[in-house]
């Protein structure tokens, strides 16, 4: 597994010689693989409990885009990726889980990108990660990541082709990967409430606590001090947390086989939360803004832009 600390100091390092939004400039289409290995059961263990997934014998869903994280920001920090990943905004994911997932499956991960589009707040790169088990394709995930900068003109994209709930006006901010920067004014784009469910106290070492089970020590999300080294007052949770402890909230976060969620405001440390869901929906929200947003499918039936979901097939 790739050392995620050393390739966060090689990001720090080698960010300042890449210019966002340099013509021509494409995403490399290597891929990164980490062969079929033994899930650690110490670290997964960590995760189920600060994530609060309670259901032991099946993998969550958010988990194996843990287990690709590394080889991701391998490939963001390598020499020939043209974008800066100081200051990447991971904007979106879409996860889609094509069988049940369990601790003792050998999972082979592969990590790459599919390309890059003009976005109006500049470039947005999408890295895909895949999960195999002996050959068959068994997870993926799509994740958008904004790199901020000037263009020419006003380009309002969607996500890539699968992705047909994006929003074009939400409104990140530059950090670290991988969550927006802070913003003291209320939400500008805000999304119809749905019902509250459950009120969230979250503590000041949320951050530190979910780093040390998924690996992701950012020091955005450590400490108030190393926060405010990166234009933060104090330390978020990281964006993937939000994801993960809302599907745990699920009625039945087992059967949840496809999610898409966008993140719109980070969650400054400590915070209180309200988490609002329906039966096909969820939100995580503040006292003035909505911090994320999500959609999710069970079983049966296509998921949302699929052919049979656009062509009026059941």
């Amino acid at each position: 597994m790739p050392n995620l600390n050393v390739t966060l100091v090689r990001a720090a390092v080698t960010s300042p010689f890449k210019r966002a939004g340099r013509p021509g400039a494409a995403v490399p289409t290597g891929r990164a693989v980490l062969p079929a290995a033994p899930i650690a059961p110490a670290p997964l263990a960590s995760y189920r409990r600060v994530c609060g997934f309670s259901e032991p014998g099946v993998l969550p869903l958010t988990y194996p885009h843990v287990l690709g994280f590394p080889l991701a920001m391998r490939l963001m920090t390598a020499r020939g990726f043209p974008l800066p990943v100081v200051g990447l905004v991971h904007t979106w994911i879409e996860i889609t889980r094509h069988r049940a997932l369990h601790p003792a499956d050998l999972l082979e991960l592969t990590v790459y990108t599919a390309g890059s589009a003009p976005h109006r707040r500049g470039t947005e790169v999408t890295v895909v990660t895949e999960a195999r088990l002996a050959g068959e394709l068994v997870w993926e995930s799509r994740s958008g990541y904004l790199s901020r900068h000037a263009t020419r003109a006003t380009v309002i994209t969607g996500a890539p082709a699968l992705d047909t709930n994006r929003n074009p006006d939400s409104n990140p901010d530059p950090a670290p990967n991988p969550d927006p920067a802070p913003n003291s004014a209320p939400d500008p784009n805000p999304v119809p409430g749905l019902p509250a469910v459950a009120e969230w106290r979250l503590p000041g070492d949320l951050g530190r606590r979910y780093g040390a089970a998924s690996g992701d020590r950012n020091p955005i999300h450590l400490y108030p001090l190393t926060a405010r080294l990166f234009g933060f007052p104090r330390a978020i949770a990281h964006g993937m947390w939000t994801v993960a402890r809302c599907l745990a909230e699920a009625p039945r976060p087992d059967e949840v086989r496809w999610v898409r969620a966008d993140f719109r405001a980070p969650v400054l440390l400590p915070a209180t939360v309200t988490y609002a869901a329906d039966s096909t929906g969820f939100q995580l929200r503040g006292a003035d803004r909505v911090h994320l947003t999500g959609t999710t499918l069970g079983p049966p039936g296509p998921r949302p832009g699929s052919a049979a979901a656009t062509d009026g097939r059941s």
